[in-house]
């Protein structure tokens, strides 16, 4: 059944992978004593549009770094599992649109971290649960909300001047775009009656006829047969035909 969530080593891998990148480049910035900083974020300035594909990989420190480490790890892997469809959409373009509009919104400073991903995978994974009405979905959505339900905080300004509040609105926004925008028809509601079509008139339907407007069960009218009339004439009376032969047109015998 299309349904059913199955498991594949894609579910460990991409989180794992994704992360371990993140501290390589942080190991990377450690040991070579290089200052990633720079390539973040610039808003409204050409040279900062770099920041829209490297942000996502680079922190400020180790707190940072796990702080963003560990939500993803979780995310990605609920990404992967219930969304395997559409986890690389998500993710790609989920970093490109965040970072374009934290590039249009943000204040004149480098804005860095993968934050903003996570913002889109909450986004998306809470809001896709709701639309699907699929009961396993929306109990995940609201174990995202229960996990990182205070993050929305975090979205408005002068909460934490250090964060980029700006990056995580862009993140939750471009998450909501997502779940509207891709579809999941494998978890479409499968319709087994016909009460649950569209076009069902309860008024055409046997059963439902048999309840009134108040909901009391009532009995349907006797339908009334009409005999159907034969297509020809029939009598019991006995008829007796005689033939009589027309002696004015008989030709007389030769003689």
């Amino acid at each position: 059944m299309e349904r059913d969530f199955k498991y594949t080593n894609a579910v460990i891998a991409l989180p794992l992978f994704f992360v371990l990148s993140l501290w390589i480049v942080y190991w990377v910035e450690i040991r070579f004593h290089y200052n990633f900083a720079t390539n973040g974020i610039l808003p409204r300035t050409f040279s900062g549009l770099q920041g829209v594909l490297f942000s996502p990989f680079i922190h400020s420190d180790l707190g940072h770094l796990y702080n963003n480490s560990v939500p993803l790890l979780i995310l990605l892997a609920a990404l992967q599992f219930f969304y395997p469809k559409q986890s690389f959409a998500v993710i790609v373009y989920g970093i490109l649109l965040t970072g374009i509009f934290t590039w249009l919104i943000g204040r004149t400073s480098y804005h860095i971290g993968a934050s903003g991903l996570i913002y889109v995978l909450v986004g998306f994974v809470f809001l896709k649960g709701i639309i699907t009405k699929y009961f396993r979905l929306v109990a995940l959505s609201l174990t995202v909300v229960i996990l990182y339900g205070g993050m929305v905080w975090y979205i408005f300004p002068k909460v934490d001047e250090a964060i980029s509040w700006e990056g995580h609105l862009a993140g939750l926004l471009s998450g909501f775009i997502f779940a509207i925008f891709f579809k999941t028809p494998e978890y479409k509601k499968v319709i087994k009656y016909d009460w649950e079509k569209k076009d069902f008139d309860a008024s055409e339907d046997k059963f439902m006829q048999r309840f009134d407007e108040n909901g009391n069960f009532v009995n349907l009218p006797e339908e009334v047969i009409e005999e159907e009339q034969p297509a020809y004439f029939t009598s019991n009376i006995l008829i007796n035909y005689e033939i009589i032969a027309d002696k004015k047109n008989e030709s007389k015998p030769e003689s």
